[in-house]
């Protein structure tokens, strides 16, 4: 009955894409270079089921959630939805289009669009730097019964403050920087970009104070009335106590749940290498943002976090028997073992550049994640994989299977892991939320265009760094 239910949900839904790819004339935004990908790798994949999956998921953001593109006096200014819900998230925009940035230098239509993202997620941060979501203009749209400091705004959807929301400004912003060598979209607005990534560095260097160093006037508070434990804040809306110790408080994790203590590692190692990553743009020499002494204060806070996470969160669990990263840290002790699906995790960390696949650490700390010891890790008759509390038990994340895949090494291991996504889409082939354990039809989120996109991009990634497992051949398809 629960899948009849799902079907004819899906059947009556105006929602784009979420049977299989909507026709050229109702997609939102077209690419001919995404499209000539999309030919390339179609052609080339030797299972149909990749293959299909690849023509849906890849180019779903395209089709399905650019909601607005325009560009005005040479401005572009892009929105990009999450997919089901009509807001834009941080996190999930930058992580939505990051697939499509190697391949902006071929289409000036698809690079304008991205740079309207970057436009946009600078002005948001400046209109609220505590805030995860947006709306398109002033709507009100989204929780505005809200009780936050800073007051919540009609521009606010969502204002939980994420630090990997935060910090997924700056990767954009790299990302594009990287692959096309532009630079002028950083100054399309004046000093607008340069004025979002210093109040960036300033907020996550005032969210390294302790709770007792905050007093009575803390620069974040949250709650809200719900069922919902984890959608709100204790303490009066401050959250866990925290003791300064380097690292960057995170009041919500990148689910949009609640953070169990204050510094969450995975948020902190993306914060880490993405100032690292912004510096390099900073440090470029007669631009109109070039800016040595914030490059430098970029830097410095990236060390100082990174020293943090290595004295302060490679821990020895007691149970495991190895050192391990833990999840989240209080700066006094406290520790929380466990990973969440969501992106930033600790399965990620080589995924974000903080460390690399063959780091004993990280290793352990996989083999700690991959196994029972995780109480967010599930084993099932349709598969196994790591959840998290936002869905609650025994429904995995089709990102944990998708992120254990591109952070592995072992050929067995990634197919195992591309067998269970094929298996797991419940015949929409597209990638959902999460999915009950034993049975795939049971899913969340049939539109949901961030893990259509980590999709197409592990495709991608496998078709540069191991062709034979998808091709019939060992030529890989570069990029450019």
């Amino acid at each position: 009955m629960f899948l009849v239910l799902i079907f004819l949900w899906l059947a009556c839904s105006d929602m784009p894409g979420v049977l299989g790819r909507i026709p050229p004339s109702q997609r939102k935004f077209s690419s001919p270079a995404i499209e000539a990908v999309i030919s390339t790798m179609t052609s080339r994949l030797k299972d149909p089921s990749l293959a299909h999956l690849f023509e849906n998921c890849f180019p779903n953001c395209l089709d399905t959630t650019v909601a607005s593109y325009k560009v005005d006096n040479n401005v572009p200014d892009t929105f990009v939805i999450t997919g089901d819900i009509d807001a834009t998230w941080l996190r999930d925009t930058t992580n939505q289009v990051l697939p499509y940035l190697p391949y902006a230098q071929q289409d000036p239509k698809l690079k304008s669009m991205l740079c309207g993202i970057i436009i946009r997620q600078s002005n948001d941060v400046l209109h609220d730097p505590f805030a995860n979501a947006f709306n398109f203009g002033d709507s009100g749209a989204g929780h505005p019964d809200d009780q936050r400091k800073p007051k919540m705004t009609p521009h606010v959807f969502e204002g939980k403050y994420e630090l990997d929301s935060l910090v997924a400004v700056l990767k954009l912003s790299y990302g594009y920087y990287n692959w096309t060598r532009d630079t002028s979209c950083f100054a399309l607005e004046g000093t607008k970009w340069l004025e979002s990534v210093k109040l960036i560095i300033s907020t996550v260097s005032r969210m390294q104070a302790g709770t007792k160093e905050d007093g009575a006037s803390p620069p974040y508070l949250f709650q809200r009335t719900t069922q919902v434990a984890t959608d709100t804040l204790g303490l009066q809306g401050r959250g866990v106590a925290a003791r300064r110790c380097g690292l960057s408080k995170c009041m919500f994790r990148p689910s949009d749940d609640s953070t169990s203590l204050p510094f969450l590692i995975p948020a902190n190692a993306m914060t880490a290498v993405e100032l690292e990553h912004v510096a390099e743009i900073l440090e470029i020499p007669g631009l109109p943002f070039s800016d040595p002494e914030t490059a430098k204060e970029a830097r410095s806070l990236a060390g100082t976090i990174r020293a943090a996470i290595k004295r302060y969160a490679v821990l020895e669990n007691s149970v495991f028997g190895k050192k391990i990263y833990a999840y989240e840290v209080d700066g006094s002790g406290g520790a929380v073992f466990m990973d969440d699906a969501n992106i930033p995790s600790l399965l990620a960390l080589p995924y974000l550049g903080y460390t690399t696949k063959t780091d004993p650490v990280y290793q352990h700390t996989r083999e700690f994640l991959l196994s029972d010891l995780n109480p967010f890790f599930f084993s099932g008759t349709a598969a196994e994989g790591i959840g998290g509390p936002h869905e609650g038990e025994f429904y995995i994340w089709p990102m944990s299977i998708l992120m254990r895949a591109l952070t592995s090494d072992d050929d067995k291991e990634i197919l195992n892991c591309l067998e269970m996504l094929k298996s797991t889409h419940a015949g929409t082939f597209f990638m959902h939320e999460s999915f009950f354990m034993d049975d795939a039809s049971k899913f969340t989120r049939p539109w949901f265009a961030w893990a259509n996109s980590l999709f197409g991009e592990l495709l991608l990634t496998l078709a540069r760094e191991r062709p034979h497992l998808i091709f019939n051949s060992t030529e890989p398809i570069v990029p450019l």
